[in-house]
């Protein structure tokens, strides 16, 4: 048997796999390949791998981009939308007496980078994406942005291949692995005065303690980014400042700034009390 074929042959049981983990079977095979498709994958298979070892792109090529429809990126701003819708639907119907801030820090929490990233994963994503070189090399297949961004991709597929049923397929995916699995503890933490603020956001609880605490002023900085434009990645540091001080809390990467700055405020808060807990620097 050829390598070809063998390759064929893994690629459809990777894919028959996850459509038996969906409880879909794609009508057109192609659409879910094209939301496995990482945009290293199309970048390098148009402008060949870069050579060892991997380096960020040269200047004129960061201006370069994936013809749109090559990659999963476009697949991926739709089943953020779809996703969202089917999520805030299933929310507003199972919690009818929640505020508007409520259920919009539930559905942030159903559908945060984290919760994406780990359905992805569950998905087995990281063994099923096609991915470029220098994706590959760089750990691409247990990288959390990456597995969030194709699972929101492989949503969207579904979605288009089934047509008049796209809704109802998504809905159904979304229940069984981030709206069922979460409701309970979802239940309790609207119960509990205490338990609201874990459906806040990393930045927002940071913000809070140190409001509470008088520590200071909290300031995000970017501190750099690299790696060619297929695959950025961003640096950011959380700082604590009070009167003429400033300390750095802590300092986090991720694809896009949002993301490390939430990286960073996540780490600062495993970390507290901060280094002015009363609001004195030390």
């Amino acid at each position: 048997m050829s390598r070809r074929k063998t390759a064929q042959d893994d690629r459809t049981r990777l894919r028959e796999q996850l459509e038996h983990l969906l409880g879909y079977t794609f009508a057109n095979p192609a659409l879910l390949e094209l939301a496995l498709t990482h945009r290293s994958f199309a970048y390098e298979a148009r402008h060949g791998a870069p050579p060892e070892p991997i380096l960020p792109a040269h200047p004129h090529q960061r201006d370069q981009r994936n013809a749109p429809g090559s990659d999963n990126e476009q697949l991926e701003f739709l089943g953020d939308a779809i996703l969202g819708m089917v999520v805030t639907e299933a929310l507003y119907r199972d919690f009818p007496h929640c505020s508007e801030g409520e259920l919009t820090r539930l559905r942030s929490a159903l559908v945060s980078r984290k919760r994406m990233a780990d359905f992805g994963a569950e998905l087995g994503l990281g063994e099923t994406l096609l991915l470029g070189r220098s994706a590959e090399v760089n750990g691409g297949r247990i990288k959390p942005a990456l597995l969030a961004n194709a699972a929101e991709a492989v949503l969207a597929a579904a979605y288009l291949d089934a047509g008049a049923e796209g809704l109802a397929t998504v809905r159904a995916i979304a229940d069984r692995y981030l709206i069922q699995p979460e409701l309970a503890a979802m239940r309790q933490a609207l119960a509990e005065d205490l338990g609201r603020g874990a459906l806040r956001d990393h930045k927002t609880l940071l913000q809070e303690r140190v409001q509470a605490a008088g520590a200071g002023r909290l300031r995000y900085i970017d501190t750099s980014q690299s790696g060619p434009p297929h695959q950025r990645l961003f640096v950011v540091d959380v700082r604590l400042e009070h009167e003429e001080s400033e300390r750095v809390l802590a300092t986090a990467e991720g694809s896009s700034k949002k993301e490390a700055q939430q990286r960073a405020a996540e780490l600062a808060l495993a970390a507290w009390p901060a280094p002015w807990p009363t609001g004195q620097p030390a």
